[in-house]
């Protein structure tokens, strides 16, 4: 798979002739995240949508067949919920607007239909609590990703300032411009 920026139009890269018994995709399926060519998720999200929606349908019928609200909210971030937020941190910033929008309105719908809490906050606001809470994870000193931090910030270390949020040092530049 070759992967291309879709928003350069100019530089387009030859793609090299094909072997045979390999077959080229378009699309790769990492972990159950769809990720296409050109780093567009919305084959992922289409198919979260669409999951969505049955699991809605199931709920529709169990909420007829006389299951409590209570029950009915339960299942709904139990299934629904985690199945958007599953990798979400990796796939989200490849999102677009109206993608983010659909998402959105997945949650909007079980809103009105009553399926979920009135105060379960947005898909943004629930995907910027969730890589909170990894980082804070993260810092801990047991845990597995912990080595891969930056080191602690000199300056931090060294002035009396106001408290930082981060006291991590920033890598160093690489680049030249």
């Amino acid at each position: 798979m070759i992967f291309s920026d879709s928003q350069r139009k100019g530089r387009s890269v030859l793609e090299p002739a094909p072997l045979p018994g390999i077959t080229r995709n378009r699309c790769l399926k990492v972990l159950g995240v769809d990720i296409a060519s050109d780093f567009s998720v919305l084959q992922h999200i289409q198919r979260l949508v669409t999951a969505s929606a049955q699991t809605v349908y199931a709920l529709h019928v169990l909420q007829s067949r006389g299951l409590c609200d209570t029950a009915l909210q339960h299942v709904y971030i139990a299934t629904v919920i985690a199945r958007l937020m599953y990798a979400a941190s990796a796939w989200r910033g490849l999102a677009s607007t109206s993608e983010h929008q659909r998402i959105d309105s997945v949650i909007d719908r079980a809103h009105r239909n009553g399926y979920c809490a009135p105060d379960l906050p947005s898909f943004d606001v629930l995907c910027d609590d969730a890589d909170d809470e990894l980082f804070k994870a993260v810092r801990l000193p047991n845990h597995v990703l912990h080595p891969l931090l930056p080191p602690l910030s000199i300056a931090s270390q060294s002035y009396n300032l106001r408290q930082r949020t981060l006291s991590l040092q920033l890598p160093d530049h690489t680049t030249h411009l």
